[in-house]
């Protein structure tokens, strides 16, 4: 297995960094564009794993897409949720690999189990282990036929409805938001007035991503005391839409700050940004970091002595979990993340991860009830292990630019959102 071995930054100057686009935003977009009724040109377009999974599926339903990574725009013809495969009597109109992807995953089920016609979803080996039954339970509610070829109400199966059965729904989003994301994007399929119930409260950040995205290609959602209503009228404009860059890439460079000492800024990062881990910029400045909003984009400059510690509900920007515990081995207390339990069914057990890793560096830690303990201590050179997880793998670099030893195991599991991460983290950080 290949390892990457971080090289520690001995005279370290501002970090000046550009991240792809938002993961979150492309996925959201590429399916909402497909579902207008014409021409769509989306910009700063994320290519990665992930996306390039969404893109060949919707090239799999016979969409017409046209793409340029070199200047990272994607262009589809939409056409008003209708889906352009041919017809195959009782048998699938296609066959969509969604890989890893957990969005292309969620979202394109829901897309085609509200769709006529039967489609055939496979996934990798990872991917069929994640949660999926909550919004299959739902789809099957609303009209869904689901023919599973192993587990049931996990990846591979047959998916097809002739028909919607119902004009509501009720979803769970303990295990993922992404469920809800996926019924409220793919509600415009309906030909009369829907709704959305909601059960639990997890990643809710990422749902008002998701109905900030609607709102900005046409469509709005009325919602009250945990409930959606989606009019029969509901339609997608086609339009010219930038995406913004990913914040959840942009944090890692962001905690580089207080480690190396120096300013970090993310150009094209700034305040307004509709992705839930601008949170983490909260975090910073609770730990003595403070945020400036600047021409170049947002920036975070360093404690004047060491990181606070502290206690934090993380429910609402999760993925930065991994980030707070990269960094919390050189504050000066006690770190403590609450309400993170669903982690463990993300990429990996997310949980186990961190608690792994971070007693391979030599740091105390623990886990009760969804909430992690960390107590700061002396980092030790150590093998990270990365779980086929992109996001382990790119937070637990980072307390390898302030601690010699540290080496990444299979690097390469960035290419699911930023496969370019360990070149970027050379340029402008470690050779700056």
């Amino acid at each position: 297995m290949e390892v990457y071995e971080v090289k520690k930054v001995t005279e370290p100057h501002k970090i000046s960094v550009e991240v792809p686009g938002s993961k979150s935003i492309t996925n959201r977009a590429l399916l909402i564009v497909a579902l207008a009724d014409g021409k769509s040109r989306l910009t700063n377009v994320l290519f990665s794993d992930d996306s390039r999974y969404f893109l060949n599926a919707l090239k799999s339903l016979g969409f017409e897409v046209e793409v340029s990574e070199a200047e990272k725009t994607v262009t589809i013809q939409g056409l008003g949720g209708r889906i352009p495969c041919g017809k195959q009597k009782g048998q699938a109109l296609a066959t969509v690999d969604v890989g890893s992807a957990g969005t292309a995953a969620r979202f394109l089920t829901a897309f085609l189990g509200l769709s006529e016609g039967r489609f055939r979803l496979t996934s990798s080996e990872q991917m069929k282990k994640r949660p999926m039954k909550e919004l299959l339970l739902a789809l099957e509610e609303l009209g869904a036929v689901i023919d599973y070829e192993e587990e049931e109400y996990h990846f591979p199966f047959c998916i097809q409805n002739k028909g919607w059965k119902k004009q509501e729904a009720v979803i769970d989003v303990e295990k993922s938001s992404q469920f809800l994301s996926a019924l409220l994007i793919s509600s415009v399929l309906s030909k009369q007035d829907f709704s959305v119930s909601v059960r639990g409260t997890h990643g809710m950040a990422y749902v008002e991503m998701t109905l900030r995205i609607m709102e900005q290609f046409g469509v709005n959602i009325r919602r009250d005391n945990g409930r959606f209503w989606i009019s029969k009228d509901a339609a997608y404009r086609p339009m010219d839409y930038r995406i913004e860059p990913d914040l959840s890439a942009a944090c890692y460079f962001y905690a580089m700050s207080p480690i190396l000492h120096v300013p970090a800024v993310v150009r094209h990062v700034h305040t307004g940004c509709m992705q839930g881990d601008i949170q983490f910029l909260s975090v910073l400045e609770d730990m003595g970091c403070s945020v400036k909003e600047t021409e170049e984009g947002l920036t975070v400059y360093p404690p004047e002595h060491m990181l606070s510690g502290g206690r934090w509900d993380l429910s609402a920007f999760s993925d930065q979990a991994l980030t707070l515990a990269a960094i919390a081995p050189f504050a000066s207390d006690t770190v403590i993340m609450e309400n993170i339990g669903h982690i463990r069914y993300q990429e990996c057990d997310r949980i186990q991860a961190i608690l792994t890793n971070l007693r391979a560096m030599g740091i105390a830690c623990s886990e009760e009830n969804g909430a992690v303990t960390i107590t700061p201590g002396t980092v030790h050179a150590c093998e990270i292990e990365t779980y086929e997880d992109h996001r382990v793998a790119m937070a637990f670099s980072i307390p390898g630019l302030a601690a010699e030893g540290f080496r990444i195991r299979n690097p390469k599991c960035c290419a699911k959102t930023f496969e370019h991460y360990f070149d970027v983290l050379e340029q402008s950080v470690i050779h700056a």
